[in-house]
């Protein structure tokens, strides 16, 4: 049964168009597809019928002049399950090894279902580390690019066989984020096991109450209505869903949050009609920008003074020297830096125009100093505002989708 729908507290109208009730969905050309482990499997067992249904409606919608990302959950379930456990691996190595059993499965199954339209498929594997480095960014967003001018689908997935703790994107609805912004996608949608966000989270053996149809802020209300993952199989909850659909928006791009199960689901999203929740397009990050916020890893921390926090989050300025209380960590420089506040709360990143340890000697200085005291200058600015990115929260206006 579908939950009923409510827009009370983050909604809005909107009235059926020539792209239907939701233009932001009917109009989009370039969208990227995350099919949620919730939607691939039962009980950590794969289910190849939604694979054939979700193949069926990504090639009409090709056939329609559209182009489509999928990002694919599903291999360590798959994996799992050839392995004849009934767990999705309780340790790193265990994952990594049901990945490496499972991604073969997954791409075979995938391709099988495309073969039928006489549709190419091609597997991406994408680690944080791997976009990490900007050139590698573009590298992968040139092959991505071309593979859609190719006309291929490009089935994305975490490399879980090789991702750790450390470097991983940690579930797949904040990879598809990402891949938004690689490929400028104009949607995300995001095949869960649930109808879209629901005002209040769902509690086993209850009735569903409504859920939200059109969110264009990210509000305490919204927040409190996120729950956690209740498969063993999935990495992502809700929150996850949020923090994607959020990093989305600042690319520019809508996202729909729907249940993958449904018929003709993507079909009906991008036909513009009223499924699921939709979070609205926000105000566009430039590329560059959006990878410092979103994607980067920085190498250290500059911990600012209240005045330089301000500067740069309300007036657009660079960070300068005398704004900086204390450098933390290790860089060269060109690296991704954390910029935080007096408490250590990060408030944004950029590229740092100083090796740390020149930092060191130069911070809470006159910029008239730098050349005294290191014995040459790369400039005033320890990090210029071109290469500069807030991350949200206090510094600027409320996130808006």
């Amino acid at each position: 049964m579908s939950a009923a729908r409510s827009t009370a507290g983050a909604g809005r109208a909107s009235a059926p168009g020539k792209y239907g009730e939701r233009p932001e969905a009917g109009r989009a050309k370039r969208l990227v597809i995350k099919v949620g482990s919730g939607v691939l499997t039962r009980s950590g067992v794969l289910q190849p019928r939604v694979i054939t249904s979700i193949a069926r409606q990504v090639e009409a919608l090709l056939e329609a002049g559209r182009e489509v990302v999928l990002v694919s959950s599903g291999a360590i379930a798959l994996g799992a399950a050839r392995l004849g456990w009934r767990h999705p691996g309780r340790t790193i190595p265990e994952k990594q090894a049901a990945a490496a059993v499972g991604q073969i499965g997954l791409a075979e199954l995938w391709r099988q279902r495309f073969a039928r339209h006489q549709r190419e498929v091609a597997q991406v594997l994408l680690t944080r580390s791997g976009l990490h480095q900007r050139e590698r960014f573009l590298n992968a967003r040139r092959t991505l690019l071309q593979l859609l001018a190719l006309g291929v689908v490009p089935v994305v997935n975490e490399n879980d066989t090789v991702a750790t703790e450390e470097i991983r994107f940690g579930d797949n609805d904040n990879l598809s984020a990402t891949v938004v912004n690689l490929v400028g996608a104009e949607l995300l949608v995001i095949l869960s096991d649930v109808d879209g966000l629901h005002q209040t989270p769902p509690r086993k053996g209850a009735e569903p109450g409504p859920i939200f149809d059109v969110i264009t802020q990210l509000t305490r209300q919204v927040r409190n209505a996120a729950g956690g993952s209740t498969s063993a199989f999935g990495r992502g909850g809700m929150i996850t869903k949020l923090e994607a659909a959020r990093v989305a928006a600042r690319s520019g791009a809508a996202t729909v949050l729907c249940n993958g199960a449904a018929r003709d689901v993507l079909l009906k999203v991008t036909a513009g009609q009223a499924i699921g929740t939709l979070f609205g397009a926000g105000r566009r990050l430039r590329g560059r920008k959006h990878w410092l916020a979103f994607t980067a890893n920085p190498c250290g921390t500059l911990v600012c003074d209240a005045g330089a926090v301000r500067a740069i989050g309300k007036q657009g300025r660079s960070l300068l020297p005398a704004g900086i209380l204390r450098v933390e960590g290790r860089f060269r420089v060109g690296d991704p830096v954390a910029l935080a506040d007096p408490k250590g709360h990060a408030f944004a990143r950029g590229l740092v125009s100083y090796a740390s340890e020149d930092v060191e000697r130069i911070k809470g200085g006159a910029t008239s100093e730098i050349g005294r005291l290191l014995g040459y200058s790369n400039g005033a600015e320890i990090v210029h505002r071109d290469d500069l990115a807030l991350l949200g929260g206090d510094t600027e206006p409320p996130p808006e989708f």
